[in-house]
């Protein structure tokens, strides 16, 4: 088949390379609402592709803030995640999705095994592949990552008041400190694995390049109303540098 990317589209991956020395590896699985151009619209709307289905609002903002605050590298994935959800494991049903929410997304019914294997080698697999490598780089110095999302402030109908949530699954090393830093702030409701619980099933990135290499790790979730603005990405990308940096500082004298 002819390559799903054209020469005139960007890679799937951007990189914000490493300003000075940092512990910290920031990752955007969902930080833009791009399409290939040969796949269209997707059969969606302008305004469909500006909702939450098709990226995680304001957090490819919040990550670039964060990476020139801490110095740290960054790795943002380029496109949709309705073109392959590049935090969710290839064979799950939600990879490559469907439906998301209520709104049905034509352009991936039907699709080939070859369609799907194309998303899944020009999309899904450079992005991980990079992340890979730099990890492997690292093997030798301190690291963790950092994985940066958002989430909607009403979900199918249901309000969701808390500000912020800090995830993990089997490992809290940086997310039990991190949550306790966070919920001391004052006027801040910060859920503890909310809205989401992170877990292998429905999520990669972390089980995989975390948990697998037994690496400190967190994945955070803002709502995206807070960070909708530059002035509200500012605000958080500067707490949570403030907060993984304190807690950085206390998981390295406890280890």
């Amino acid at each position: 088949m002819p390559s799903l990317l054209h020469e005139d589209d960007p890679s799937a991956v951007t990189i914000l390379p490493e300003q000075q020395p940092s512990p910290f590896l920031l990752v955007c699985d969902h930080a833009s609402n791009r399409l290939p151009k040969k796949l269209g619209s997707l059969g969606l709307t302008a305004e469909d592709l500006a909702r939450h289905i098709a990226w995680d609002i304001g957090a490819a903002a919040v990550t670039h803030l964060m990476s020139e605050t801490l110095g740290a590298f960054a790795i943002l994935q380029n496109y949709s995640r309705l073109v392959i959800d590049c935090n969710r494991p290839p064979a799950a049903e939600t990879s490559i999705a469907e439906v998301s929410e209520y709104t049905v997304i034509p352009g991936n019914t039907a699709l080939t095994a070859a369609e799907r294997a194309q998303r899944l080698n020009e999309i899904f697999r450079p992005y991980h592949d990079l992340l890979r490598e730099e990890l492997n780089e690292r093997r030798d110095r301190p690291t963790c990552l950092v994985s940066i999302h958002s989430f909607t402030p009403v979900f199918k109908g249901e309000a969701r008041p808390m500000h912020a949530g800090v995830l993990y699954n089997r490992d809290d090393r940086i997310a039990g400190p991190l949550l306790h830093l966070l919920q001391a702030e004052e006027g801040l409701i910060v859920g503890d694995n909310t809205p989401y619980a992170l877990n292998d099933a429905s999520d990669y990135t972390i089980p995989v390049h975390g948990e697998q290499r037994g690496l400190p790790h967190v994945e955070i979730e803002i709502r995206q109303d807070l960070i909708a603005t530059p002035a509200g990405q500012r605000i958080w990308a500067s707490r949570l540098c403030r907060a993984l940096v304190s807690t950085w500082q206390q998981y390295t004298q406890e280890s």
